[in-house]
């Protein structure tokens, strides 16, 4: 494999775009979505470093700007950013959504390594609530990668679809779980850390998401729930990225500079946008209108679901 600094060109690549002759959009899939936005169905590979670079940071820039500004999991933006430039780069169709799904988590260990630290020295984290869902996280996450191997990159672009307008809609009507009970024992802990590995690490989004609802349903403080969710993210992300790149391991065709399907030139310019966009989202939290920005980016998201599920052309 050759690889040179700035160009980003690699020997086999040649394999990947003879490859490429197999990759197809079914007419009428939810693929269409990623032709809508300029990819075509019998287009060639065309390869520009400089502008992939570009594209990747400013996928990092909004992640990061919408976690910061909104509370929201990168991953929502960071899935079907990916999912549509891997398309245009011409990924095999077959990968595209178990690429971007891989990569996605990938992205969110180093971010949750820092958020974990600040929201401990805060004592933030319910840390016997961590220690109770943490086998059931672990398990959860790396049968998500078995999970998705058994699912078409199509079928997983629609799964992710609809969970999106999911939170969509919830987000539009501010639902929020009443607290009205106590939290269950460590086994009770354990399989609902299950349930939130495994489906966080198939749709490749940190844990939030889906922890704080829980732990608010539970009558955990929304303060420590969202420390504590954050750092959970940190056991998810680990083990479902272990898992997309044991589960990609032996591809037919690879785009080079990958372990499974964990696209790393994608992971490390996506973190090195975040990273910084986020403190720059929580700054812009305080000067803007939180409750209309939330509702646009509820709305874009129902764009984003809609065109994942194959509802909209």
């Amino acid at each position: 494999m050759r690889f040179s600094l700035g160009t980003f060109s690699w020997a086999s690549k040649r394999k990947y775009l003879a490859y490429r002759g197999e990759t197809r959009f079914k007419s009428g899939s939810s693929y269409e979505w990623a032709r809508s936005f300029g990819e075509t169905a019998n287009s060639t590979f065309r390869y520009n470093p400089k502008m992939e670079l570009l594209t990747y940071l400013l996928t990092g820039a909004i992640a990061g700007t919408m976690a910061g500004l909104l509370g929201i999991g990168g991953g929502l933006v960071i899935v079907p950013a990916l999912a549509l430039l891997f398309a245009r780069q011409g990924f095999p169709a077959d990968t595209i959504m178990h690429f971007a799904v891989g990569t996605s988590l990938a992205t969110i260990i180093p971010t949750s390594i820092s958020s974990l630290l600040a929201h401990n020295r805060r004592d933030s984290v319910h840390w016997p609530v961590v220690r109770g869902m943490l086998p059931g996280i672990l398990v959860g996450a790396l049968a998500s990668a078995w999970l998705a191997r058994q699912i078409s990159s199509e079928g997983l672009a629609q799964v992710f679809g609809v969970f999106v307008l999911l939170v969509a809609v919830q987000i539009l009507i501010g639902a929020r779980p009443a607290a009205h009970r106590r939290l269950p024992g460590r086994a009770g802990q354990a399989g609902a850390g299950g349930l939130i590995g495994l489906v966080s690490g198939l749709l490749g989004i940190g844990g939030g998401t889906l922890t704080v609802p829980y732990l608010l349903w539970h009558s955990v403080d929304i303060r420590i729930a969202v420390g504590t969710a954050a750092t959970i993210g940190l056991p998810i992300a680990v083990a479902g990225t272990l898992g997309f790149i044991l589960g990609g391991l032996g591809l037919q065709a690879q785009p080079g500079l990958n372990s499974g399907y964990v696209y790393w030139p994608a992971m490390a310019a996506v973190v090195l946008a975040s990273v910084p966009a986020a403190p720059l989202g929580a700054h812009l939290a305080h000067h803007l209108p939180r409750s209309t920005l939330q509702r646009v980016f509820a709305l874009i998201l129902v764009v984003i679901g809609a065109k994942m599920t194959g509802l909209i052309p």
